[in-house]
């Protein structure tokens, strides 16, 4: 009772934000609305002051709030500024197209997991060192834009292959290409936590018992797995919600009428009362995700998960990470000297007779539809996205860490169930456009799933009887926390925060591609990959250039965590 009451509560505080956006904002609907209902009249004071009383503007914000509370409990979720029709016929009917394509989604990312994961299940079967496996591959993978694998698979499956349809919705082919594109990099960041925990469930004693005691090595497996879903339930339950509502670019290609475009439109026109009610099913949908995967943890924090052990950090052999930190420096030296090649040159220079011309001596990556120098521009785009990036992923692992371990799990599920690009639209439109306007609407909703997984981790380790032998012995809560939690809760987090770090440089460029960021000509790797998307048939270098940067940063981050990963092993408590 006591989170459904903190969840409604959070629900109402983000709900009444949005009703509160005319006042905080510093546009007039009025005038939006007499833009999109009648063209044809001169915005004078008066024809304003009539939309006004027409649309209830005139009454204030507090006013409009509490009308659209008052009718929710009737079904009625409001009428469209923008149409003048009621906004339940529209909403609802994108909700379901939404979960529709959010259950496919799931599968594949699901699916995509597995494979990710196989591997190190096997090694823990036939009871071998188990290291991490998925590693660098799903970190790629998971770094790859949403709308870059949708318009590749729109490209090559759609139009040149001619095996399923490019654009619509209703046939169940036309869910595979966007189901597809949203569940690849979702289930390889889902299946890079589950392979980066299974070493852990496999080096505790119950499993060196089981390995012993001659238990087949299939039913160690399985206990392993079911030893580490509790950790990672609260990240599938995020998922879930984010991709229904986050899946604004893969709507918007395959022309799908989902709850994400329709609330980005929304935002867009200013059309609140379509907004209020898109944010409000959205967050009605995170909280149910949220429940669903708390009861679920709660169920499998049982006598099998209460072995007395906490989960060891498993380093790799030495010979391993010998390679895994070559690999890392070899990489980010590859990183460096592009970027530093590109900051030697002019970004904003204009060569019109060599648009989209191929690689040469002059132009080693090519030159864009303007004919600027792409290798310029990715380097000028790496100091400005991925540096930032950075700022950013450490403030939210900051914040998830605090508010994870505080269990603020009502405001975790209301953060996640808000897309970026909405929370940009709202922060744009009260601090206005800029890149600390994008940085902070990111840093807004990306420390969600680190608290959650914060919070799992949390409640996983306090799950152990030790804690409750070592309180006895006379341990006091600052060694509880430095020698029993923090190194179980801190070093997974920590790679889960870097594996996130080439999303959030895309989300931070996508704030800026729609004017929410730092503003155009200025170079940023997301807006490079929307510039030049319509001609990646033609231009091919022009599309991969900025996308191989994302795949680096992600590969980087993954060879990063791996190399280190072991530096703050901890043995067993006797």
């Amino acid at each position: 009772m006591k989170h459904l009451a903190g969840r409604l509560t959070a629900l109402l505080a983000v709900v009444a934000v949005i009703g509160l956006l005319p006042r905080l904002t510093r546009t007039d609907p009025a005038l939006t609305i007499l833009h999109a209902r009648y063209a044809d009249r001169p915005p004078t004071p008066e024809t304003l002051d009539a939309i006004r009383a027409e649309t209830g503007l005139d009454g204030g914000p507090l006013h409009l709030l509490g009308d659209w509370l008052a009718g929710l409990p009737r079904g009625d979720l409001g009428t469209s500024w923008v149409s003048g029709q009621p906004v339940a016929p529209d909403a609802i009917p994108a909700l379901g197209v939404s979960l529709t394509l959010m259950g496919a989604s799931l599968l594949v990312a699901l699916l995509t997991a597995a494979a990710l994961a196989a591997r190190t299940l096997r090694r823990g079967a036939r009871h071998r060192n188990v290291t991490a496996g998925a590693g660098t591959g799903a970190a790629v993978l998971a770094a790859l834009p949403e709308f870059l694998i949708a318009a590749v698979l729109a490209a090559v499956v759609a139009v040149r292959l001619d095996w399923l349809p490019a654009i619509g919705w209703g046939t169940p082919e036309q869910t595979v290409l966007p189901a597809l594109a949203m569940g690849i990099p979702a289930g390889a960041l889902l299946g890079r936590l589950l392979d980066d925990a299974l070493p852990a469930a496999f080096a505790e004693p119950w499993a060196r018992a089981a390995t012993a005691a001659g238990l087949p090595g299939h039913r160690t497996a399985r206990h392993a797995l079911r030893r580490t879903l509790p950790g990672l339930l609260p990240q599938l339950g995020l998922v879930v919600v984010g991709l229904t509502g986050g899946a604004v670019a893969v709507e918007t290609l395959y022309a799908i009428p989902g709850l994400g475009g329709t609330a980005l439109a929304a935002a867009l026109a200013q059309d609140l009362p379509v907004l209020q009610a898109c944010v409000l099913l959205l967050l009605l949908l995170g909280t149910a995700a949220g429940l669903v995967t708390r009861l679920t943890a709660r169920a499998l924090l049982g006598p099998a998960l209460d072995d007395g052990a906490l989960p060891a950090l498993v380093p790799p052999a030495a010979r391993a990470r010998r390679s895994l930190i070559a690999g890392a420096l070899l990489l980010a030296a590859l990183f460096a000297a592009v970027t530093l090649a590109g900051l030697l040159r002019d970004p904003l220079h204009i060569d019109a007779a060599a648009r989209l011309a191929g690689p040469s001596a002059a132009h080693p990556f090519g030159t864009d539809s303007l004919g600027r120098d792409i290798l310029a521009r990715l380097g000028h785009g790496a100091a400005r996205t991925a540096l930032t990036a950075l700022a950013v992923s450490a403030a939210t692992l900051l914040l998830g860490l605090a508010l994870g371990a505080a269990g603020a799990g009502a405001l975790t599920e209301t953060a996640n169930a808000l897309p970026a690009i909405l929370t940009g639209l709202v922060v744009a439109g009260i601090a206005g456009p800029g890149p600390w306007s994008a940085a902070a609407a990111v840093t807004a909703v990306a420390w969600a799933p680190l608290a959650a997984h914060t919070a799992a981790l949390y409640t996983q380790e306090r799950a152990a009887r030790h804690l409750a032998a070592a309180r006895v012995l006379g341990a006091g809560r600052l060694h509880l926390l430095r020698r029993h939690l923090l190194p179980g809760v801190l070093p997974p987090v920590a790679r889960h925060a870097a594996l996130r770090i080439p999303a959030i440089a895309l989300a931070l460029a996508s704030l800026g591609f729609l004017g929410l960021g730092t503003e155009p000509p200025s170079p940023e790797w997301g807006r490079m990959l929307s510039e030049n998307l319509p001609y990646a048939e033609r231009a091919p270098w022009s599309v991969l250039a900025p996308a191989a940067a994302l795949a680096v940063l992600g590969a980087l981050a993954a060879l990063t965590t791996a190399a280190v990963r072991g530096r703050g092993t901890r043995k067993h408590p006797a």
